[in-house]
């Protein structure tokens, strides 16, 4: 398994990605037309989650639209694409190393923000293969995106922004692909050119399987774990993946909906055997 473009993982060692909700962005049905008020809003909140998150033991962080419900599609706005630039940079200038996800399947925004906001991997839904989400038909992205980050970025292991794909993704019906099993798409994401593949369970929240994310393996990608995480399981998990990624069991009330408690992500990083 190869790991030199991945400024986050490191062999031997599952790393811990952390979560950041930005609230509401212009373009989305929740936006409150707040203008500058309402973008600094966002930026403090999402600048308090993140410290919270590093100072009790995450690795790197994941900045997500996720108070834009219901979502586009497979784009969004340049509005949207815009304060959601604005987020990343805004998290990114605390140093961690940060990804960007631009709900749902945005992938081709995703890449740009990361670009423009200094971001080192993305996470695409609807990678390879097609799936129906809760948004609608979603097709596969791999030769738009990897020809947009051929074009826009140097060619080179250390330089290219990372792709963390979903394989048979929460929130969707995969009947389209009922004949090929999690591994076989891990192996179908990882020959289309993704980076890493990542497992997740039915719902934002809801646990992966462990034995997909062994299964996921026959890719020889970097398997992640994308939902459920939380201080009961993560050192089980932590055995088999490379990064956990942890949302909703680290908000006030393990609800998506709220700031990050601090004292739960103590909890977390001491289930992973780390000094918060």
């Amino acid at each position: 398994m190869e790991l030199a473009r991945h400024p986050v993982l490191v062999e031997g060692r599952c790393a811990l990605v952390g979560m950041v909700h930005l609230l509401p962005l212009p373009g989305s049905a929740r936006w409150g037309r707040g203008g500058r008020a309402e973008i600094q809003a966002m930026l403090d909140r999402a600048a308090r989650d993140a410290e919270a998150l590093l100072v009790g033991g995450c690795d790197a962080l994941l900045v997500e639209n996720m108070h834009d419900l219901p979502y586009l599609r497979g784009h969004v706005p340049p509005e949207t694409v815009a304060a959601m630039t604005l987020g990343v940079a805004h998290v990114a200038a605390l140093g961690a190393p940060v990804g960007v996800q631009v709900l749902a399947g945005a992938n081709r925004e995703a890449l740009g923000v990361a670009i423009a906001a200094g971001a080192s991997f993305i996470r695409a839904e609807a990678f390879a293969y097609a799936h129906v989400a809760d948004e609608g038909w979603m097709d596969a992205t791999a030769g738009e995106l990897l020809r947009a980050r051929h074009a826009l970025e140097p060619v080179g292991a250390a330089t290219q922004t990372a792709i963390w794909a979903d394989i048979k993704k929460k929130h969707s019906a995969h009947a389209v692909t009922a004949d090929i099993s999690l591994g076989e798409f891990a192996s179908g994401s990882a020959f289309c050119g993704a980076d890493a593949v990542i497992v997740t369970g039915q719902a934002t929240g809801q646990p992966a399987r462990l034995e997909d994310v062994i299964e996921a393996k026959v890719a020889k990608l970097p398997v992640v774990v994308g939902s459920g995480i939380d201080a009961s399981n993560a050192a089980t998990f932590a055995e088999h993946a490379a990064a956990l990624i942890v949302g909703t069991s680290l908000k006030v009330d393990g609800d998506w909906r709220n700031p990050v408690d601090r004292v739960r992500v103590d909890r977390l990083a001491r289930a992973l055997g780390r000094v918060a």
